[in-house]
């Protein structure tokens, strides 16, 4: 018999050789229907792997990440068998599954392939799915494994075991498609109810531009159709939602290829958009004990030697800029933190002075490859919502509680309810990848775990995402649509107040070594724009956007009264403009609302002659007549909500 440690805690005995899909049946039948695989030990195996030796088992589901991803690397599979069966001589690289589904890299050979052959691959994939094929794994010799593919005359098959050694071989099998893979898979191509192809693109072989370009297909599976017309339509709203196409509209930011890739250009809607959030930020900061700061937007080299950056990302930074002095060199500013250690060692410090909050929307810069800009969101140059804290040890757990409340009263304030805060840790099997003693790496990690539990954040672990230099809490967002974004951050860092040799004067007069907190609610302005925009498809909270209001005039006779009604409105604090083009009105509201301005204020021969604005409300329609008085309480109330 063998022991099997449950999620719970609890310890079943089952026979040596039971699977993890037997496990489950000794559940539920309906549990057993719905598992896809099985994490063992913390690796992810076939649901029907015999397990032989004490084990702690978790069974996967659709509901579990590892369980999709399982569902979708086996998809990969079944494509490529419809691949194979349609088009004779293919070849095939990789087919791992991915965050929205899978790809599967192919060489056609003369076949000119488009994504006009989508529906004739689908047709072929589904009919393959419900013959139910079973999944079956075999352990391969390297010998075999070449013999296999040298007959089937797939040279990327080759390449791939020719990095491999004995004992590392499988094959997985599906009906009359046998493909090299680890695994594992789900048990049967039954389980999948729906496919849809998504795109096609080019792709070198083994990411080198001197090798043969493949033809990389995405696709997407379900285990209900259903789910599968709900992704489609979250696809296409998450279309009408780009934040760069309605960036554009909206008149809030663009780029230049003149200006360069990745380098933002903010437009005076966007920069106003942008300035409010600083100014509500700097407030609430304020509030909290913040002093605000400003950095240059360059530093000298050794300045990221001895933060330890350059070792870690020098090679990824933009080039060092020399000077006319000789082995001086500078770089542009990749991070704050070194600038505002220097900050701290301006002056002796004591411990009655702790903690320090010094707060800086500071630009950075980092060189992102070409390919993996998008807009907003992956950017070379951007400004972080920045802030590092100067404390005591004893004060560690209590200040970064009261970050995680300013951090939760940001997403508050502009809708952002759905979060999960992702505990960041050390991967304790390569602690090589990081720097600072053990010791102090389990106090950070503990204070950030008992602070999260103090607070009752719902969280969860991940071991080998932390900093190079502590561990983090980052919050996880989830927008309108469902979509997960990494916003908010704090980091514990017992290893950069060493580095630059912190320190401050005790009550007992010695000399000690302050904790380090980072933190940055928004992440950086340009990314949390982008989230923003999309969370809130353009329709900002009012006391955010950029015209709360414009005022149309039905004819040039109502201007002068519009420009009246547009300054009492100014002079309570109410942003907008009027719009003096001479079109009709019904062409003035559908611009008006297309540019997703919150109110619309008509003036017409009534409106002026009464004193007051017919008001329409975008999205909603018509408000009725008010008096200027009573539409400025509207709003105001509206925006202190």
């Amino acid at each position: 018999m063998i022991n099997i440690t449950l999620p719970d805690g609890s310890v079943r005995p089952f026979e040596k050789g039971t699977s993890a899909h037997q496990i489950a049946l000794s559940i539920s039948e309906g549990l057993a229907r719905n598992v896809l695989a099985a994490e063992v030990n913390g690796v992810v195996w076939d649901s029907v792997r015999p397990i032989e030796s004490d084990a702690t088992v978790k069974l996967l589901t659709w509901n579990d990440t590892a369980g999709k991803a399982t569902f979708w690397h086996s998809s990969a599979h079944i494509m490529a068998e419809a691949l194979e069966a349609l088009y004779p001589g293919t070849k095939f690289g990789i087919g791992p599954a991915i965050e929205t589904g899978f790809y599967y890299d192919v060489d056609f050979g003369d076949h000119e392939f488009s994504s006009d052959d989508f529906k004739t691959i689908e047709a072929k994939f589904m009919e393959l799915a419900k013959q139910k094929e079973v999944f079956t794994r075999e352990n391969v010799s390297k010998a075999d494994a070449i013999a296999y593919f040298t007959a089937k005359g797939d040279e990327y098959k080759l390449d791939l075991i020719d990095g491999l050694q004995d004992g590392q071989i499988t094959f997985y099998k599906q009906g009359e498609f046998t493909d090299l893979c680890r695994g594992p898979h789900i048990p049967n191509t039954g389980f999948i109810k729906a496919v849809k192809l998504m795109n096609v693109a080019g792709a070198y072989w083994r990411g080198d531009e001197t090798k043969k370009q493949l033809t990389r297909i995405y696709g997407v599976t379900f285990p209900k159709a259903s789910e599968l017309t709900e992704y489609l339509h979250m696809i296409e709203e998450a279309k009408k939602r780009d934040h760069r196409k309605l960036g554009k509209e909206l008149e809030l930011f663009a780029f230049s290829e003149k200006v360069g890739m990745g380098l933002p250009l903010w437009l005076p809607k966007g920069t106003a958009l942008r300035e409010r959030l600083v100014n509500f930020l700097t407030k609430a900061q304020a509030k909290s004990g913040y002093e605000q700061v400003i950095t240059p937007h360059i530093g000298h080299k050794n300045l990221y030697v001895t933060s330890g950056h350059w070792d870690k990302y020098g090679k990824d930074a933009f080039q060092s800029i020399k000077t006319p002095q000789e082995g001086e060199e500078f770089l542009l500013k990749p991070m704050n933190c070194p600038h505002h250690c220097e900050i701290y060692k301006v002056k002796p410090r004591s411990y009655k002075d702790l903690p320090l909050r010094f707060a800086e929307f500071g630009t950075v810069y980092r060189y992102e490859q070409s390919g993996e800009l998008h807009g907003l969101t992956r950017v070379r140059g951007f400004t972080q919502d920045d802030a590092h804290l100067f404390c005591r040890p004893d004060q560690v757990k209590e200040e970064f509680k009261k970050v995680i409340d300013l951090v939760l009263y940001v997403f508050k304030s502009l809708g952002f309810n759905d979060y999960t805060a992702q505990i960041s840790l050390r991967d304790p099997d390569n602690k090589a990848k990081y720097i600072g003693s053990d010791e102090n790496w389990k106090m950070a990690e503990d204070a950030i775990i008992e602070a999260a539990a103090e607070k009752e954040l719902p969280t969860v672990v991940e071991l080998g995402e932390a900093a190079f230099y502590g561990p983090k809490l980052d919050f996880m967002v989830k927008d309108a649509l469902g979509r997960k974004w990494q916003l908010g951050t704090i980091q514990v860092d017992y290893n950069l107040p060493e580095r630059f040799e912190l320190e401050y004067t005790g009550s007992d007069n010695l000399k000690h070594r302050p904790v380090m907190i980072h933190r940055a609610p928004f992440g950086s302005l340009e990314r949390f724009v982008a989230v923003l925009i999309e969370h809130c498809a353009g329709n900002f909270p009012l006391w955010l956007s950029p015209e709360q209001f414009i005022i149309l005039p039905i004819s040039e006779k109502y201007e002068d009264y519009a420009k009246k009604v547009s300054d009492e409105l100014n002079n309570s604090d109410i942003r907008g403009l009027i719009d003096f083009r001479d079109e009709k009105i019904g062409r003035k509201i559908r611009d008006a609302e297309v540019k997703k301005t919150p109110y619309m204020l008509i003036i017409g021969e009534k409106e002026m002659a009464e004193g007051k604005v017919s008001v329409r409300k975008h999205g909603e329609g018509d408000l009725g007549e008010m008096t200027i008085q009573d539409f400025s309480e509207l709003l105001i109330k509206e925006i202190t909500v």
